[in-house]
């Protein structure tokens, strides 16, 4: 289980590695987003470098409209386990993003009152 912590306007913040084709690791905070689908986004000039696998070109649906996304085979570290997962990469993504994905396998659990959150 992992700890986060509340940003600005209480935004849900994880500190996870981002696993370079190197083997180097890039901690990097990624902001949970429940609104996206998927397991992991990133915007495409951040991931220069990294050495991952492109798959393909993925059409979704997000708060902008419809918008293609390159998805690449990218690896993380998250709570000492390292998972290999579809990334949907985009221009204009301001934050690395986790979805809602993670919650098939992970418990989310949300006290603001007392400063919890945790993913576990």
């Amino acid at each position: 289980m992992i700890s986060g912590f509340f940003g600005v306007e209480d935004a849900l913040f994880f500190e996870i590695d981002l696993i370079v084709s190197s083997g180097f690791d890039l901690p990097v905070n990624a902001m949970f987003d429940t609104g996206f689908s998927g397991y992991l986004a990133i915007n495409g000039q951040d991931i220069d470098g990294f050495g991952w696998t492109y798959i393909k070109q993925q059409p979704m649906f997000t708060a902008r409209g419809e918008t293609e996304f390159d998805l690449y085979l990218g690896e993380v570290r998250i709570d000492g386990q390292e998972f290999q997962i579809p990334v949907h990469v985009g221009s204009y993504l301001t934050e690395v993003l986790l979805g809602r994905q993670w919650l098939t396998t992970r418990r989310l659990v949300i006290d603001m009152p007392s400063g919890v959150l945790t993913l576990g």
